[in-house]
């Protein structure tokens, strides 16, 4: 027994060696904090590294993730402020920013913020109508995040995100919420419909109006062209009478005869054309039209007398007795 001691003290003293080393140097990881604890008592929190404590005075007392957390909220039935029950369910997006707080003023962390994510969800979706809640989940999210961001402050919580996950009505709310859609949906058909009717029936009228308006332009302008073809007309016919009249005040009968056969010459032409005329009667008294027709061939000869010398042209032919009304009217020659 002697002869062992000696060989077992080393042994010891190298365990306890091992077990003051181990005690003394901490290694804490990245996102991560552990409190240090003297006595039981807390004294400080080390951040990731490597730190040295005192030997069997410091210990470590709760080792903390800093790291962002999430945190589902059950599922639950709030009733809604027209009296409608749903089923609502959350998620809650937390980081610890004191880890002595977050180990020390509160027993059971994520326990605590879970019961209070589920009370203010009741608050707040509770204080809503149906159509509301549905409608403005941003809304609820916000509010939420504010009240419970507030109430984790003291415990060295930040309260980053809060989403709702599921709001489901009841099924006959749910099956009369479609109904009243598709009515709805319907309702806006119906007025783009009409909506559309009345735009055709507008361009269609606006269409009609400037046809309208371009064919009054256009009847106007006709009318105007006619207007001017009808007063040049009567200028010519006012300057022909102006030059037989002066003819014939200068003693020239020629002048008034041939007037008169060009008109009795364009009455016959027309009553001639006539498309409904079947039988063309002859004057009897074809004297006078001979007479007016040796009036124009007199004029004719006079003006080639007053005009300078020409080369004479060769004579007309004959022109073949055409019948008329069983009448035989004869060639006329000049």
């Amino acid at each position: 027994m002697s002869l062992l001691l000696p060989s077992i003290v080393p042994i010891v003293f190298l365990i306890l060696a091992v077990m003051v080393i181990t005690s003394a140097i901490k290694i804490v990881p990245q996102g991560y904090e552990y409190t240090v604890e003297r006595f039981g008592r807390y004294t400080r929190t080390l951040k990731p590294g490597m730190t040295l404590l005192t030997p069997f005075v410091e210990a470590i007392g709760r080792k903390v993730n800093m790291m962002e957390q999430v945190l589902d909220v059950p599922q639950q039935e709030v009733i809604t402020k027209d009296n409608v029950t749903v089923q609502v369910d959350a998620i809650v997006f937390i980081q610890v920013i004191d880890a002595a707080n977050a180990v020390y003023r509160v027993a059971n962390l994520t326990n605590a913020i879970g019961q209070l994510s589920m009370t203010n969800l009741r608050t707040v979706v509770g204080s809503m109508a149906l159509d509301d809640v549905l409608s403005q989940r941003e809304s609820i999210n916000t509010r939420l995040l504010t009240a419970i961001d507030a109430a984790t402050e003291p415990w060295g919580v930040k309260a980053t995100r809060i989403e709702i996950k599921d709001l489901s009505p009841p099924p006959d709310i749910t099956n009369a919420m479609a109904r009243q859609m598709k009515a709805e949906r319907e309702r806006r058909a119906v007025i783009i419909e009409a909506e559309g009717d009345k735009q055709a029936a507008i361009t269609r009228a606006e269409g009609a109006k400037q046809s309208a308006v371009l064919q009054a332009e256009g009847r106007k302008e006709a009318a105007s062209r006619d207007a001017e073809a009808r007063e040049r007309l009567a200028e010519a016919e006012a300057n022909a009478t102006a030059s037989v009249s002066a003819a014939i005040a200068k003693g020239d009968v020629n002048a008034i005869n041939y007037f008169i056969a060009q008109k009795y010459v364009e009455a016959f032409g027309k009553l001639a054309e006539s498309p409904n005329q079947k039988t063309v009667i002859v004057p009897a008294e074809m004297s006078s039209l001979v007479g007016s027709l040796a009036g124009i061939g007199a004029l004719v000869r006079t003006a080639l007398n007053d005009s300078p010398a020409t080369p004479p042209a060769a004579p007309p032919a004959p022109r073949p007795p055409r019948s008329t009304g069983g009448v035989v009217v004869p060639p006329t020659t000049t």
